[in-house]
């Protein structure tokens, strides 16, 4: 009995696995360098058909701890393909999902600490992130009044991050389970956030987001929180499963 549930779970794992890596039917590997030679590697999904005179958003996503690497592969891993999906069914979108390299951080902060300050230069991972949006919103097709940014764990500490650092960039954004600079809060204030976390994080701590959502409200900002009940670390694939979440990102624009 005990083989027959062992081959089960393995079964159950590939099929996780399998689902987690469709988004790569539909992207692009890319990379990305700087002067120095430091480099980015990343999958972009471009919707296919888009009108000559048709600007569509651009959604970047940034990956949790456990995604790094230069395989450039396990970025897509968790939540990708739920953007996907929605760009495909509902709206045509471009997608970015860059992978941090191993060691390296969106923010080079303590994820375990109750509070951080936000270094001074961003990491040179968000660096490359920066360059890279530069190229793309050129490039492409793209509604510079639509640009997003969500991410998950690690991710959700760069989504904080970058909100400090590019202020009235990003028309709406979606973190999870991370945490930011409270001082910088009056930064981002005018922008719509929603953020998740599960009331049981052990990886990050909840009051990290908490404490977030009280700085905006302390400064009026535009703010949204949902804290699922008994809920761990994972509440990405819920969000990312909730067509509502998304809609809401979606429709969210910049104010002329």
């Amino acid at each position: 009995m005990s083989a027959i549930k062992g081959i089960v779970m393995m079964s159950m794992v590939a099929t996780m696995a399998s689902a987690g890596y469709q988004a790569l039917e539909f992207t692009k590997a890319e990379s990305i360098s700087d002067d120095s030679g430091a480099t980015l590697a990343y999958q972009i999904y471009v919707p296919a058909n888009v009108p000559a005179d048709k600007k569509v958003p651009l959604v970047l996503f940034l990956h949790g701890a456990g995604e790094r690497g230069n395989d450039n592969t396990n970025q897509v891993k968790h939540g990708a393909m739920d953007l996907i999906r929605y760009a495909q069914s509902n709206e045509a979108s471009v997608i970015i999902f860059p992978q941090c390299p191993k060691d390296k951080k969106w923010a080079e902060v303590n994820w375990n600490a109750p509070s951080h300050t936000m270094p001074e230069q961003p990491s040179s991972s968000m660096a490359l992130i920066f360059k890279l949006l530069e190229e793309k919103t050129n490039k492409l097709p793209i509604d510079k009044n639509r640009i997003y940014v969500t991410g998950i764990s690690m991710g959700g500490y760069g989504t904080w991050d970058i909100l400090q650092r590019k202020p009235g960039y990003f028309a709406a954004a979606l973190p999870i389970c991370g945490g930011g600079d409270v001082a910088g809060a009056p930064l981002m204030k005018s922008t719509p956030i929603w953020t998740v976390h599960g009331d049981q994080d052990k990886a990050v701590p909840v009051s990290r987001s908490r404490d977030m959502v009280a700085a905006l409200k302390a400064c009026e900002g535009n703010i949204q929180y949902t804290e699922v009940p008994g809920a761990g670390h994972d509440v990405w694939t819920r969000t990312y499963a909730d067509i509502s979440m998304i809609k809401w990102l979606f429709s969210q624009r910049l104010k002329k």
